[in-house]
């Protein structure tokens, strides 16, 4: 037969883990014909790939890019690096459900996020239906973050009978329109406001869906051990596939426990516990600046909390708590330096300062720095903080339960997408995990690597015809031609994804 494209003399990596070899793949009608080590045949266009690598479309499993997709559907960032899906809505964040009414509240709570996104009256299977022609596939979460929002707001108790049936109802009205699970958020209010027994119920309804769990915990820095232990109860009891994502161990007094960590994860798997993790390589993490102040300052929304944050005494308790727990959630840092503001829409011009820098100029104290910057910034800030031990950093890269995923959006250098100073990983995770860990360092092999962006979310996802380069499988192409060929892929009634 006559193929579409015959890639010729490529090292052909196929996601699985398994060392290269040199070959050629078929390409006809959008799948793989056929891989071998010298195909016979003749093809409409022939690519000669000799000294390049041939593997799977990277599937970039940690992902915010539901904030930016929709008014930057060409998605460079990604594609360029060889993303062709994302798996979007984590950290209990999702931008969908929005019920009646809840649209500000909720454009209010995502700001430091997404302060360009329109937000309106809309149903998760709605959400999923209107969703925009992009150039990745995208894979949804319901975020739990976002349930609560609508059924709670941003208050501090456990929900009633009627708020978990609920928070339920909406979990199970986007599972049945294909949302490949629920992501949870719980460092953050209202995330942190919920125990564990509200967090087995819905992943009860998780269960009967076979859907995922994927959760950014509750602690990643001085209680890190415990919010970990959490997770693998939950994953225990509820039966589900629970993924901990950007898994990191954040604060100076913290660095070194990643290797415990990891030995708890293998010894939950080894017990028939289904639960795996992804990283970010970068020593840096990002999260809006309103988060690393305690948690109760959310409580009441944004115009309550800047509010509140005017108020000497707030401030005075503000100082008390970092110096005995440090940053809320990134624990203790070596000094203000390590805190960077990356987008402010509203003093554009700090962006890439410090907030030493920022407080030695006005001759203030750090804290009040903080509070003054949200207050102008209508709590819209984001910022980067330098709190990971890069020897941590490479003993999860070399861990074979550890997954690669960016937790960064999809930006550009242009438009409203371009403002501020993002966080790296929105434009090298990819590159850098291949650069530094195995061609500079040697850590893992590049086999092993592709497997963590490739065949191993595919297997954690359940993602059919994706991830591995086998006959049958779906061709994706991840040259950025400016189309969007993506489609948003949906889990059916067996938990498969498609």
């Amino acid at each position: 037969m006559t193929w579409d494209i015959l890639i010729h003399r490529g090292t052909v990596i196929d996601g699985s883990g398994s060392p290269g070899i040199i070959g050629d793949v078929a390409l006809h009608a959008g799948r793989i014909a056929a891989l071998g080590p010298a195909l016979a045949g003749e093809a409409k266009k022939v690519i000669d790939a000799t000294g390049l690598a041939v593997t799977p479309g990277f599937i970039d499993i940690k992902t915010h890019s539901d904030f930016v997709l929709p008014i930057n559907p060409k998605a460079e960032s990604k594609v360029r690096q060889g993303v062709t899906t994302e798996i979007v809505g984590h950290c209990g964040f999702s931008v969908a459900p929005v019920l009646p009414g809840k649209a500000e509240l909720l454009a209010d709570y995502l700001s430091g996020g997404a302060p360009w996104l329109p937000f309106r009256e809309m149903s998760f299977p709605q959400y999923l239906d209107t969703f925009p022609a992009v150039a990745v596939n995208t894979g949804m979460l319901v975020g739990h973050n976002t349930l609560r929002l609508m059924v709670m707001g941003l208050e501090d108790r456990a929900p009633t009978k009627r708020e978990l049936e609920e928070m339920i109802a909406l979990l199970e009205d986007g599972l049945r329109a294909g949302a490949l699970g629920m992501s949870s958020g719980l460092f953050t209010p209202p995330g942190s406001f919920a125990q564990e027994d509200e967090i087995m119920a819905l992943c009860a309804v998780l269960k009967r869906h076979n859907a995922g769990y994927f959760t950014h915990i509750r602690d990643e820095s001085n209680k890190v051990m415990e919010a970990v232990e959490e997770a693998i109860d939950i994953a225990r009891a509820c039966g589900v596939h629970t993924e901990i994502v950007h898994l990191k161990c954040s604060g100076v007094d913290n660095w070194g426990k990643a290797a415990q960590i990891l030995d708890k994860i293998a010894a939950a798997r080894a017990a028939g516990c289904d639960i795996d993790c992804d990283a970010y390589p970068y020593a840096a993490g990002a999260n809006p600046l309103k988060n690393l102040l305690p948690p109760w300052i959310q409580i009441g929304g944004k115009e309550t909390m800047l509010a509140r944050l005017a108020l000497p005494e707030v401030r005075a308790r503000i100082r008390s708590e970092f110096a005995e727990h440090g940053l809320n959630n990134w624990g203790r840092i070596a000094s203000w330096e390590a805190v960077q503001i990356s987008i402010s829409p509203r003093v554009p011009q700090t962006a890439g300062q410090t907030v030493a820098a920022l407080a030695t100029a006005r001759g203030c104290d750090p804290i009040d720095q903080i509070c003054d910057h949200l207050i102008a910034d209508g709590g819209a800030t984001r910022v980067l903080i330098t709190s990971i031990d890069e020897d941590d950093i490479r003993t999860i890269v070399r861990s074979p339960t550890a997954l690669v995923g960016s937790d960064g959006n999809c930006v550009a250098t242009y438009g409203i997408v371009s403002q501020g100073m993002p966080h790296p990983r929105f434009y090298g995770t990819f590159p850098r995990v291949i650069g530094r860990y195995v061609h500079d360092e040697r850590l893992i092999p590049l086999e092993r690597a592709i497997y963590k962006m490739t065949g191993g979310p595919a297997k954690a996802l359940k993602l059919r015809d994706r991830g591995l380069l086998k006959e049958g499988s779906r061709v994706e192409n991840a040259t950025h031609t400016g189309a969007t060929p993506g489609i948003v892929l949906r889990r059916r009634g067996d938990g498969s994804v498609g």
